[in-house]
């Protein structure tokens, strides 16, 4: 009965370990900054890994009055760009903790 109680406490520390590091690697993914770009960098949005948008730049070239929908479609896929890389990143960094984890 001993015997199994240790593996039981073994497997609760090295759970306790693994969401630790899980923690610091997630708060490193974060703070990182990504940076999506549309119309051969006539856009860029940079975000955070938390997926917070803190800058969008677009190139004065860009900026037709008469058609702002061309400028919404680039702010678009420059947004979508970021996204799909942080995606990238956050599979590499946090994938080892969820591969065997169900609804991850």
């Amino acid at each position: 009965m001993m015997r199994g109680m240790g593996n039981m406490q073994g497997m609760m520390k090295q759970m306790q370990k693994m969401q630790k590091e899980m923690g610091e690697t997630k708060a490193q993914l974060d703070q990182k900054e990504f940076t999506g770009e549309a119309g051969n960098g006539l856009v860029k949005v940079v975000m955070t890994g938390e997926r917070k948008v803190i800058n969008v730049v677009i190139n004065p070239d860009v900026l037709d009055p008469e058609d702002a929908d061309m400028t919404q479609d680039l702010v678009l896929a420059a947004t979508n760009d970021c996204l799909e890389k942080i995606e990238v990143e956050t599979e590499k960094m946090m994938g080892k903790y969820t591969k065997n984890i169900p609804g991850f």
